[in-house]
């Protein structure tokens, strides 16, 4: 089965709580704090794999963790890192973030890319001691691994588009001039997934690509429409095929403008993509039929083959024009990944926090970060808490409370640990 798009849900790995450890051995007198840094979370990576042309990997495997980074441990000893996640796609697969609809990732080259960081590992308590805070008896915890839930869409990188009503002989000509065998049957819709052929012109070649027969109100999704027409976006060059002897009953100029319509309903830019216009089946058309058809693209401007397709013949001419043609184009198009707003980007470097007062009097402080920071606070230990009185000073909650309206004596909730604010 052709599966082009597909759901699924990425986190990376988070990172390892930094570790509370005391040097101990004998004959050392006063070996101070030696907990090591916890170890960082393996990132979700994707990368191209050649041998693939579909998506269908992730139709029923939909949840993809990597591995979390190990504690730190005593003597300074770090946690080991943990393993990367590496998801392989087809060449031309596009990564948007579900939510907000962010281009991530634009999967048409060799190199790997990282779209779900693993968070860092927490500073062990070898990090904390100071001249004055020699016993630190606590240390940071790690920092969670990033998770977005991404659509992956597949559009293919082919040079050269084939598109047509169904049944005009693009497969057939895909089978002449390259190595490709697709199905071909005298019945629509023979093709139902886009063939890709490499088409050799002396020591050139090029992709060309089979995109499945389109059909009226495509362009809106009747049929398989939008299924398809997603993989003539990066095609650099269009060959339209017409029954120019309208052999089933159509009119072959009106199935140029149907088909044109469409293209342009689904994007416009695919309306500018430079076309040539090949007239298939002209054993079976009139004189008058082929003539009028060849006047009609002259008037347009485009430029016309007429050929026969299952023996060869005028595909010569059409295949060294697509070689010309493309020697005078751009590249195939490479989409921009958009730039991730600041806080997506890091969340936890957002130290915003929304206070609240109940309607009891207690004033409610809540942010995503302090819920990281206090996971390696021992509320027991004095030194930790000054220290953890100093991260909410240099956040600007003290002052975000005081702004809020506490005074001195009323009671402050950050979570599950209450305290009494003094100025």
């Amino acid at each position: 089965m052709f599966i082009d798009k597909a759901t699924i849900h990425i986190k990376a790995g988070n990172g390892g709580d930094g570790a509370v450890a005391f040097h101990r051995e004998k004959f050392v007198a006063s070996g101070g704090p030696d907990g090591g840094d916890g170890g960082r979370g393996g990132n979700v990576v994707f990368v191209v794999d050649e041998g693939m042309n579909t998506l269908s990997d992730y139709r029923h495997k939909r949840k993809f963790h990597a591995e979390n980074g190990l504690p730190g441990g005593g003597k300074r000893c770090s946690g080991k890192a943990g393993a990367d996640v590496v998801l392989k796609v087809p060449r031309g697969t596009l990564v948007y973030d579900d939510e907000t609809g962010r281009l991530m990732a634009d999967l048409s080259g060799k190199e790997p890319v990282v779209l779900a960081k693993g968070g860092n590992g927490g500073w062990g308590n070898s990090h904390f001691a100071t001249p004055t805070r020699q016993t630190p008896r606590f240390a940071k915890p790690g920092i969670p691994g990033e998770e977005f839930t991404v659509r992956l869409e597949l559009k293919l990188l082919a040079d050269v588009g084939l598109v047509g009503f169904p049944n005009v002989g693009k497969s057939t000509l895909v089978s002449v001039v390259s190595e490709a065998k697709p199905q071909i049957a005298n019945y629509h819709f023979t093709t139902i997934t886009p063939v890709l052929g490499v088409v050799r012109v002396g020591e050139a070649s090029f992709v060309m690509a089979d995109i499945p027969g389109l059909i009226e109100g495509a362009g809106e999704g009747v049929g398989l429409g939008h299924e398809f027409l997603r993989h003539v976006e990066r095609c650099r060059l269009l060959v339209h095929i017409v029954d120019v002897a309208g052999s089933e009953g159509r009119d072959p100029l009106a199935d140029f403008d149907t088909i044109n319509k469409e293209l342009e309903t689904f994007n416009p830019e695919l309306a500018k993509l430079p076309m040539l216009v090949a007239g298939n089946k002209c054993d079976l058309a009139t004189d008058e039929q082929l003539e009028a058809f060849a006047a009609e693209m002259e008037k347009r401007g485009y430029r016309y083959f007429p050929m026969m397709a299952p023996i060869s013949h005028g595909t010569d001419e059409l295949i060294n024009a697509c070689a010309a043609t493309l020697a005078t184009l751009p590249p195939i198009r490479a989409f921009e990944p958009e730039a991730p707003v600041q806080a997506d980007a890091d969340s936890f470097k957002d130290r915003s926090v929304t206070v609240t007062k109940t309607d009891d009097g207690v004033y409610s402080v809540e942010g995503k970060w302090l819920l990281t920071v206090m996971r390696g606070i021992n509320f027991d230990d004095y030194e930790a808490l000054q220290y953890f009185e100093r991260v909410l000073k240099a956040a600007g909650v003290i002052d975000a409370l005081r702004e809020a309206g506490v005074q001195e004596g009323d009671t402050v909730c950050l979570y599950d640990f209450e305290f009494e604010f003094v100025n």
